[in-house]
């Protein structure tokens, strides 16, 4: 049994820029998972308190436009700050379930003056401590117009049973650096949150596992036109170009040789639940190891800083 992994992927849609009630539909999840026996659960990328959908929909580039400063503001507001102890009571759920976590944020990070986001990934594990916090290092395409770039402080891995854990944010996982700086630290079940779409997680889920020869679970979110609360600033600006499914999900799971343990999953809310078997990662390293026997670091290396970055040093 030691070798077995119960992993559940918490495939939900928040309650959109609302971080109080989304902490509290996390938490709901989290004991769900808990109660089926779920040793890890996964939620997608900025799951809380939601994507910034509002970019694509309200021209988002225009310069000093006043829906998006105000839009701005509201996500800011509630935007997470681990400093303040935002995130205790989702630690202390998993504490209590005994259940390790892995969490999309937008983090308002205290070390950066508290007034920037960053589309970070928390994990937790089972006794609730906050063992990294990874800053997205480079948003993408309209993501830059509200998210900052991040670090490498969190490329960071964590055992977990027989496993090490580690994991990226949606389009770094297409970043090949930062996969390697987690493989070369051990890891063999690797996490990649989206904001929700098959179209992202169909191909690069099973190309990860295959390079790895890893674990690769991805979990996505969901949203839909009918999910925007009705207290949203700016909401018929944003509902008058709106798609019907803004995220359909794609949440699944690929083995250590590529192939499908769960297919994507579309426009489905709830946990998936399945059981990981470790020996399977032995078996195919036996063929390809990319940082072990089919490897040459005295040809190519990789560097990586993992300093915490900040504007101000005291001394």
């Amino acid at each position: 049994m030691k070798n077995l992994l119960q992993v559940a992927l918490a495939q939900i849609a928040p309650v959109w820029l609302n971080k109080t009630a989304t902490i509290e539909k996390i938490e709901t999840t989290i004991e769900l998972a808990g109660k089926e026996g779920a040793e890890l659960v996964v939620f997608g990328e900025a799951l809380l308190p939601g994507y910034p959908f509002w970019l694509a929909l309200t021209d988002g580039a225009a310069w000093d436009k006043k829906v998006n400063k105000e839009l701005h503001a509201h996500y800011v507001r509630n935007s997470i700050q681990i400093e303040a102890g935002e995130l205790d009571t989702i630690c202390k759920m998993a504490r209590k379930n005994r259940i390790a976590v892995y969490l999309g944020i937008m983090e308002r990070a205290k070390n950066r003056g508290g007034h920037s986001i960053y589309a970070s990934l928390v994990y937790i594990n089972q006794e609730g401590e906050i063992k990294s916090v990874h800053r997205k290092l480079q948003p993408t395409y309209d993501e830059r117009l509200t998210w900052a770039p991040g670090d490498g402080n969190g490329l960071q891995v964590h055992s977990l049973k027989q496993f090490t854990v580690g994991g990226l944010n949606c389009w770094e996982n297409w970043m090949p650096l930062p996969r390697t700086a987690l493989y070369g630290q051990g890891e063999n079940l690797h996490i990649a949150v989206w904001p929700g779409s098959d179209f992202n997680t169909k191909d690069i889920t099973r190309f990860i596992a295959r390079e790895s020869r890893s674990y690769v679970i991805s979990v996505s979110s969901l949203m839909s036109k009918t999910d925007f609360p009705k207290e949203t600033p700016h909401l018929d600006a944003i509902l008058s170009k709106a798609p019907d499914v803004l995220a359909n999900g794609g949440s699944c799971i690929a083995g250590p040789d590529g192939e499908w343990i769960v297919e994507p999953v579309i426009n489905e809310e709830g946990l998936i639940y399945q059981e990981l078997d470790f020996n399977r990662v032995y078996e195919e390293r036996q063929n390809f190891d990319p940082v072990g026997h089919y490897s040459r670091p005295d040809v190519t290396r990789l560097i990586v800083n993992r300093d915490r970055q900040s504007t101000v040093e005291f001394e």
